[in-house]
């Protein structure tokens, strides 16, 4: 990795942690995350895993990082996205096992198919008209969903608060025109 590489990756692990400190402090946002049951504590826990894991999947020449999405739960995390290989695939579980603090790897992960630039257009539309539909919808909450589309097929990960909300989320998605398939690869939060 090149010092410019490394030094962004730094400064973004940086950010992520000062934005989670700063919820610890007492934003409503920290405060708000009712239906999960997490601690603010276990919020910046979660904030610092993932950006660590992002920080390794940058670090190895077999991953993408900006390929691929992070998105952790009380240590549990979850890789969504789209990589160009298997191999790209099995390295991210690999990569992501190995940071320190990490108690699950759900790879979501999806292998990309060779795309024209028309088509890597449409599926920026059917990503951003996805988006919008969760938004609109209040089963769902929009910001607790990540939305990935490839040759319209779309892939839903991250952590929910209830079983309706996963499923009110792909019934959604299979609505937008242009989607072909929903991969649901929501999981609920568990309450401990």
């Amino acid at each position: 990795m090149n010092k410019q590489t490394y030094r962004s990756v730094l400064i973004l692990a940086s950010a992520a942690v000062s934005l989670g400190a700063a919820g610890y402090a007492g934003t409503a946002a920290a405060q708000a995350d009712t239906a999960a049951d997490r601690t603010a504590g276990e919020k910046i826990d979660d904030g610092t895993l993932t950006a660590r894991v992002k920080l390794a999947l940058t670090g190895d020449e077999r991953t993408k990082a900006r390929q691929i999405d992070v998105e952790t739960s009380r240590g549990e995390v979850q890789l969504n996205g789209f990589v160009d290989t298997p191999d790209a695939k099995s390295a991210a579980t690999s990569v992501a096992q190995k940071v320190d603090g990490v108690v699950k790897v759900s790879n979501n992960l999806q292998i990309r198919s060779d795309r024209t630039t028309g088509e890597v257009v449409d599926d920026a539309t059917i990503n951003s008209k996805v988006r919008a539909a969760l938004i609109g919808d209040e089963r769902t909450k929009a910001h607790q969903i990540e939305v990935d589309t490839n040759d319209g097929v779309v892939n839903l990960g991250g952590f929910v608060d209830t079983a309706a909300s996963k499923s009110a989320a792909a019934q959604i998605a299979g609505k937008v025109a242009g989607v072909t398939k929903v991969n649901n690869e929501l999981e609920v939060r568990g309450h401990n």
